[in-house]
């Protein structure tokens, strides 16, 4: 896929990986717009690089979805929809059943799954009047071996590579010009995950693999140690599920 000259739609651009996919698909010479719930966010990034478009809109909200759909319209329309925004929530106290636990699912499934179905149902037609058009969908390499610690979250990413790939093959059966990509990324060196001192990769080799995987439409898209986990739970899945889940995890969740 070319992708020079395409307008690009980033949910969650306002920093992390979104903020440096945005950053490569403009030096690539794609026009971008991103989006955030945070305008502060939104506005450091518009300093950085002052040819984004940032519009202000929640990707679990219903009524910004579609707000966020018609200014788009009003702008001309989009080639590629990259839904990269997500959320995670503390696993504390997991062990216990509680209002807050039920909360943080509720939040992570709106968010991560079926926020990404909502922009997809508003913005597949608009795709399919593009000649080259694309859908990205970030799930995780917990989409493939659940997390303990991050049981929802995982949840919510497995859901999503379902349906992704799901959709892939319904458009290849409808003979579509959309292509659908699933990038998984392992543990990424973000905002979101600051407090943790597991493995990480950068936002800017992860945004690379990416990148490479467009330009060769390599549909899924595994990066890093998500290759391995991959590999390894095909052939050895208690491997993997222990690569993933290290005993002090199972600590953590009993203490």
């Amino acid at each position: 896929m070319d992708l020079k000259g395409k307008t690009i739609l980033i949910t969650g651009g306002g920093s992390g990986i979104g903020l440096e996919a945005a950053k490569q698909f403009l030096e690539i010479g794609a026009k971008v717009i991103v989006t955030g719930r945070n305008q502060d966010k939104l506005n450091a990034a518009k300093k950085l690089y002052p040819s984004l478009i940032a519009i202000k809109s929640d990707a679990g909200n219903e009524a910004d979805a579609q707000l966020l759909f018609d200014k788009v319209k009003e702008l001309g329309g989009i080639d590629i929809l990259y839904n990269n925004a997500g959320v995670g929530i503390p696993p504390a106290n997991l062990g216990v059943a509680n209002d807050k636990h039920i909360k943080g699912a509720i939040y992570e499934m709106e968010v991560n799954y079926l926020g990404v179905i909502r922009l997809n149902n508003l913005f597949i037609e608009m795709l399919k009047s593009r000649k080259d058009a694309a859908i990205i969908n970030t799930t995780s390499i917990l989409s493939i071996v659940p997390s303990m610690l991050e049981a929802t979250y995982s949840a919510s990413k497995s859901a999503l590579a379902f349906y992704t790939k799901s959709l892939r093959r319904h458009l290849q059966i409808l003979k579509s010009n959309i292509k659908v990509f699933e990038l998984l990324p392992p543990l990424v060196d973000t905002e979101m995950v600051a407090d943790r001192h597991d493995k990480k990769i950068s936002p800017e080799k992860l945004v690379n693999a990416l990148i490479r995987g467009l330009e060769k439409d390599q549909y899924t898209i595994r990066v890093s140690d998500t290759k391995l986990i991959y590999l390894f739970n095909r052939l050895f899945p208690k491997l993997a599920f222990g690569l993933i889940n290290p005993k002090k995890s199972v600590v953590a969740i009993k203490s």
